[in-house]
């Protein structure tokens, strides 16, 4: 409950700071060419029955403004007088036009108006990047100081690829870390360079791989190899019961032979699929009961174990953190700028390049809503990944938001530079129909997304 309340509470925090921002976008432009806000809204105020909805709200004198908090946390808004936008207030269109409203500003200053949120929330993520690299810094472990070198399953061996094989990159440049530019570069590259017993080596690659095949493969496509060590054994588990101590190697589960804990995991993830399919206690206890071969050079134990429920041992591994010593690079404050615009750049440029996936059949199951977006927050609260994790997100809402969607800012600037072009303003009719259909298609995008997350909480994703 704990963690759920931290990872609740970051959540909350990120997306109310972005949405705060990014309305403020939208608002700043408003107010600088002379147009009435009626209403500056953190999340949504549907009313219910007499109450309008408001958890909080104030009106500055000689304000044209009213502020507030609405109930519902799906958003907010910045209803910009003269507007057709998501209150579909449509009586207001209705009335003559006003100096002070949006529409009768020029095209160009509607056009900074509706983009006014997304460069907010670009701005913020490069700006929250660079203070990241200036407080602290570039930490990373090496990919060429990987010295056990990396798992493969069996599609990675069948282009070459051994275990223990060092990755080095790629045509397109040395990698950097092991992080997803891994399967991003392996996916489209021609030639892999790897060391392999010290020796530096190509391979052929056919430059068309499934990215997210990669990744989603059981075992996946590469993954840093892993010794099987126990690090350290906690009392009171199933691992503890058999003996198991500090030093100790898993040799082998249930007669399969084990070589790293990549291999070992994959063993359990096995025994996993047949416990989710369990239907009595007993037929529960019999994919938790596992034989094990474990011990030293100067010993060799075998035992019975019953797992926990999760499927655990009950001890402590050696991370690849533990294995390898990490490097950092510091950053001044001037330099962390530039710095930090290279690499929001990149993470921009990399999640537009990823959003080809989504629209195949595993790309759609891939997405998620509220709860796989509040998963990606850290369990304890940690403000280093905080900041990082609410610059990526800063980032999609940029993102998301300029696609031309009606409904997104992205859809209101299409129309704008429509008009611009031809010289021809959308009818107030076309609008209202288009903004009605580009909110179905986010409703219903919302609907499949936390969909999706309810059928991964329930084991069918």
């Amino acid at each position: 409950m704990d963690i759920f309340l931290i990872r609740l509470l970051q959540f909350m925090l990120a997306i109310g700071l972005l949405v705060l921002l990014h309305e403020g976008g939208h608002f700043f432009f408003a107010k600088l060419f002379g147009v009435r806000v009626d209403k500056f809204y953190l999340f949504f105020d549907p009313s219910i029955w007499k109450w309008d909805g408001s958890l909080f709200k104030f009106k500055p004198k000689g304000s044209d403004t009213q502020y507030g908090i609405g109930w519902l946390p799906l958003g907010g808004y910045c209803k910009i007088s003269g507007m057709i936008d998501e209150s579909f207030d449509v009586e207001q269109m209705k009335q003559p036009e006003q100096l002070w409203e949006f529409r009768s500003k020029p095209a160009w200053q509607r056009l900074l108006i509706m983009i006014g949120g997304v460069l907010v929330n670009f701005l913020l993520a490069l700006f929250i990047y660079s203070m990241i690299l200036f407080h602290w810094g570039d930490t990373y472990i090496p990919m060429k100081d990987m010295t056990l070198g990396m798992k493969f399953n069996s599609e990675a061996k069948a282009l070459g690829f051994r275990d223990g094989d060092i990755l080095i990159g790629t045509e397109k440049g040395e990698f950097k870390d092991f992080s997803a530019d891994v399967y991003r570069d392996l996916s489209t590259a021609r030639r892999a360079d790897i060391l392999r017993d010290g020796k530096p080596m190509t391979i052929s690659l056919p430059g068309n791989l499934n990215m997210l095949g990669m990744i989603q493969a059981e075992p996946r496509f590469v993954s840093p190899l892993i010794p099987a060590k126990i690090d350290s054994v906690m009392p009171g588990t199933p691992a503890a019961e058999i003996g198991m101590r500090k030093g100790d190697r898993i040799l082998a589960i249930n007669g399969s032979p084990v070589d790293s804990y990549n291999e070992f995991s994959d063993l359990l993830a096995r025994r996993l699929d047949m416990l989710a399919v369990a239907k009595t206690h007993d037929d529960s206890i019999k994919a938790r009961t596992v034989d094990v071969v474990f011990g030293t050079d100067a010993r060799t134990d075998t035992a019975t174990a019953v797992l926990t429920p999760e499927m655990k041992f009950g001890f402590i591994y050696n991370s690849v953190a533990s294995l390898y010593k990490p490097v950092t690079r510091q950053y001044g404050f001037f330099e962390s700028f530039p710095a930090g615009i290279k690499y929001g750049w990149h993470v921009l440029a990399s999640y537009v390049d990823d959003m080809k996936y989504v629209f195949t059949a595993d790309g759609a199951k891939s997405l998620g809503g509220f709860g796989a977006i509040g998963s990606l927050f850290p369990p304890v609260w940690d403000w280093y990944l905080f900041w990082k994790m609410t610059a990526f997100l800063s980032i999609i809402l940029a993102f998301m938001n300029i696609l031309p969607i009606p409904a997104l800012d992205g859809g209101h600037v299409l129309f704008l530079l429509y008009e611009m072009i031809t010289r021809r303003k959308p009818s107030e009719t076309f609008m209202i129909r288009a903004e009605y259909v580009g909110f179905g298609i986010l409703i219903l995008l919302m609907v499949v997304a936390n969909l999706n997350d309810i059928l991964r909480w329930l084991g069918y994703l």
